[in-house]
């Protein structure tokens, strides 16, 4: 019935038939490329970064939760005062608290990217989402009890958050990359990141919506409390403080909400077209997927035995061979520090932007419903005024400036943004903390200078924004080949946790050491975390002054294929399986499901 074309590799096989099957082979694999490269930007494509944005929004907002969570616990379980004698954790507890996510994100990015070049990225999707629900789920119900203390159990279920959030970065970077279109890859890349500072926003909103809501209970738990000799002193019928520890129970407990609706949609998510030819090396069924689900269910029905063709497949030797190679090492560790420099500073920023928003006067109060509000309202400005605009402002020019170009403006500005912010940040910040209910001191407290570092604040973050945060998750997710294009990223993306890990210590570590200015009433919370903060800053310049250098070693990826980028050739990338196969109707087809 049908007259198939040999294309074989056994010895009865001609090696101009080979070397046909080969050409067709090739033939399809590129086809199906070119039309998802050549696509326009469907609704398909919008589902995709809506799915993989929502990962990113439930990331964010479990991160950047813990800074107003963990003022919240202060009042719970705390007991070393502040400057305005208000409990709060220990250095210590703060520091494990606000570092435990990344390191959990640490060890998420190297197994979930490993695991996603090697089982696929459709059978991982959504087993991260899962470990974030019940993380976060595991945070909010967490108790303490005679054996544990509740910090060490949040500790450990903030690691199992951390692991989902790693989990999040290679697979939907790689997912957003292999689906989208190359004149829209970019800015399909970004808007997917970008859901990052929608999480940051929305923690800072139901953070505030959740204080306001309690604001009576709170009053009536803490009513005229008074500091003296560095203890807050309540009258005799305070009620205690479990209103406060709903609130921190409702703000992280809440984060599950979005990733509980986002898991349908990812477990559901079709598997890339490029997995299913370059490491599946099954082409019949990429081919077939791509011109829909339907039409690739009934042909694969039909050919159930399908043979697998024949690609460079994912091993250790190859991997080492592949990353041996000068050319390649160069980029990945490039990449790798680029990302490591600017989350050194992102982290610093966003982690502590309630201490620094007490150290420059915007909360700080011994009124604890005024000190919470004023921190959520704060951090709602923060993100508005600098996080959000960086985001979109990069998603219009990431695909008409390109990449390499952005990320070295970003370290750029960056770096003169630290300077100054480190060397006036003394001169511009007030020594003496003045409650925001009271009247301010104009011998101490200098507005216009304050408000002009706020200024220099948010300009750090449009910019890390609009430069390298952005860039260095897009750039892994289209320079290496499909089968180590998960892992690479993910080993990228790790090497910028190790760098929030390794911010998070540094600035512990300077607000402990600083020698206590035994002149200043406020000791060690005064001029010391002033010194603390000035050189915090100074040393975030250096990390961004070496990410300029970094940078130039990074390819531009704008307007390419990913198989341009991965620099391997393509035009024999596919080969005939080792078996007797024959091409009928464009299909590979293994001798006994031939029709007769």
């Amino acid at each position: 019935m049908f007259d198939p074309e040999d294309v074989s590799s056994d010895e009865h096989c001609a090696p101009d038939v080979r070397r046909q099957g080969e050409r067709m082979l090739n033939d399809l694999r590129t086809a199906a490329l070119a039309e998802v490269d050549g696509s326009k930007f469907l609704w398909f494509h919008r589902k995709v970064t809506l799915v993989a944005g929502v990962g990113f929004f439930t990331d964010a907002y479990d991160i950047f939760a813990i800074n107003i969570a963990a003022i919240m616990l202060g009042y719970v379980y705390g007991h070393t005062p502040d400057q305005f004698c208000r409990p709060r954790l220990s250095p210590n507890q703060d520091l494990g608290l606000k570092i435990a996510t990344p390191i959990g994100t640490f060890f998420g990015q190297l197994l979930f990217g490993w695991l996603a070049d090697s089982v696929g990225r459709k059978r991982m999707y959504g087993v991260e989402l899962i470990m974030m629900i019940v993380g976060t789920f595991g945070q909010a119900t967490a108790a303490k009890g005679q054996a544990m203390k509740i910090v060490p159990l949040l500790i450990f279920w903030r690691v199992v958050v951390g692991l989902g959030v790693g989990g999040d970065y290679p697979l939907s970077a790689t997912i957003a990359s292999e689906f989208a279109p190359i004149q829209y890859r970019g800015r399909m890349m970004t808007a997917v990141f970008a859901a990052q500072g929608w999480g940051n926003l929305a923690a800072a909103i139901v953070a505030t919506v959740i204080t306001m809501a309690y604001r009576d209970q709170i009053y009536q738990d803490f009513p005229a409390c008074t500091c003296t000799s560095s203890v807050l002193l309540c009258p005799s019928d305070a009620t205690g403080i479990n209103h406060v520890d709903y609130m921190w129970r409702l703000l992280l407990g809440l984060g599950c909400v979005p990733a509980a609706i986002a898991l349908y949609f990812r477990l559901t998510i079709p598997e890339t077209t490029r997995w299913r030819m370059d490491i599946e090396r099954n082409i019949v069924r990429a081919t077939t997927d791509i011109q829909g689900a339907l039409a690739a269910r009934n042909r694969r029905d039909q050919y159930q035995a399908t043979q697998r063709a024949d690609a460079p497949r994912a091993t250790w030797h190859d991997f080492i061979q592949f990353f041996g190679q000068r050319s390649n090492s160069i980029v990945l560790f490039c990449v790798a520090y680029s990302w490591f420099a600017i989350d050194v500073a992102f982290y610093t920023l966003g982690l502590n932007s309630s201490i620094i928003l007490e150290a420059i006067n915007f909360g700080g109060s011994t009124d604890v419903y005024q000190n919470l509000y004023h921190i959520c309202t704060g951090n709602i400005i923060l993100s508005l005024a600098g996080l959000i605009p960086g985001y979109w402002v990069c998603f219009l020019f990431i695909d008409h400036w390109g990449r390499r170009p952005i990320q070295i403006m970003g370290f750029a500005v960056l770096t003169c943004l630290f300077i100054i912010m480190g060397a006036s940040f003394q001169s511009l910040v007030p020594l003496k903390q003045i409650p925001l209910d009271s009247a301010p001191d104009p011998n101490n407290y200098v507005p216009v200078k304050t408000r002009v570092f706020v200024f220099l604040y948010c300009l750090a973050n449009f910019f890390q924004n609009f430069g390298p945060n952005t860039v260095t998750f897009l750039v892994p997710g289209e320079i290496f080949p499909t089968r180590y294009r998960a892992t690479g990223h993910g080993i990228a993306a790790a090497s910028g946790k190790l760098g929030a890990i390794v911010a998070q210590v540094i600035f512990s570590q300077l607000t402990q050491l600083m020698p206590v200015d035994k002149s200043n009433e406020d000791g060690r919370d005064g001029a010391s975390r002033q010194k603390a903060l000035a050189l915090s800053f100074g040393i975030l310049s250096v990390f961004m002054a070496t990410g300029i250098l970094s940078s130039y070693f990074i390819p531009e990826t704008r307007g390419q294929s990913l198989e341009t980028l991965s620099k391997e050739e393509q035009g024999n990338f596919m080969h005939p399986p080792p078996t007797r196969v024959h091409m009928q109707n464009g299909l590979i087809i293994p001798m006994q499901n031939l029709t007769d």
